[in-house]
C-alpha cells in the first residue's frame, strides 16, 4: 500500500453538517469536555441547546461521532446579530476548515438570512478562534470590531480570561 492510500485510509471522512437533536446532548457534552480551553456546561445545558436552539446550532458529523458542534442564538433585543456561544472541533477534524465550515452553514439558513451581524466572544490567548472568526470576515468582506465586554473579575473567585466581544459585520448573504 502506497504512502498515499494508507493516508486515504486513516483520514477522517468529510463531516456531514446537520442541527443538533436532543439525542446528540450527551455527545456534544463529551466534545466540549475534549477541547479545552472552552467551558464545560452541564449535559443539560447540551439537551437544552440540541432541543431549543437547534436552528441557530450545528453539528458535524464524520463516522457516526460528532466532532464538530456550534451553539448560536439570535440576540434577543436585536434580530439581526446572530450571538456565536460555542464553537469546538475535535483535534481528529481539526486543520479542515470546519469550524468556518459550520459558521457559513449557520449563515447560509434560509430562516437565518436577515442577520447581518455575527457576535461572539474569544479570549485574548485564544488565537485559533480569532483567526477563524477573521477569516469569515475576510470571506464575507465585513468589518470586525473588537471590545471588552466580560472582564476575569466578573467571574468571581474562579480564574477565567476576560471575554472581549467580536462583532463581525455587516453581512450579506
Amino acid at each position: 500500500m502506497t504512502q498515499q492510500q494508507k493516508t486515504a485510509v486513516n483520514a477522517p471522512s468529510m463531516p456531514r453538517l446537520r442541527q443538533p437533536v436532543r439525542a446528540d446532548g450527551y455527545a456534544i457534552s463529551q466534545l466540549i469536555e475534549s477541547c479545552p480551553p472552552l467551558d464545560v456546561n452541564s449535559v443539560y445545558t447540551y439537551l437544552l441547546l440540541a432541543e431549543h436552539f437547534s436552528a441557530t446550532s450545528v453539528v458535524a458529523e464524520a463516522d457516526g461521532r460528532i466532532v464538530g458542534f456550534i451553539s448560536a442564538y439570535r440576540h434577543p433585543e436585536r434580530s439581526n446579530v446572530l450571538f456565536v456561544w460555542q464553537v469546538a472541533v475535535h483535534e481528529s477534524a481539526r486543520g479542515m476548515g470546519l469550524g468556518k465550515r459550520m459558521l457559513q452553514d449557520l449563515l447560509t439558513r434560509p430562516h437565518l438570512a436577515d442577520v447581518r451581524y455575527l457576535e461572539t466572544t474569544v479570549g485574548p490567548d485564544n488565537v485559533a478562534s480569532r483567526r477563524m472568526f477573521s477569516g469569515l470576515a475576510e470571506t464575507r468582506q465585513a468589518d470586525v470590531q473588537e471590545e471588552a465586554l466580560f472582564g476575569a473579575e466578573l467571574f468571581g473567585p474562579q480564574a477565567h480570561d476576560e471575554e472581549r466581544l467580536i462583532r463581525i459585520g455587516p453581512i450579506t448573504n
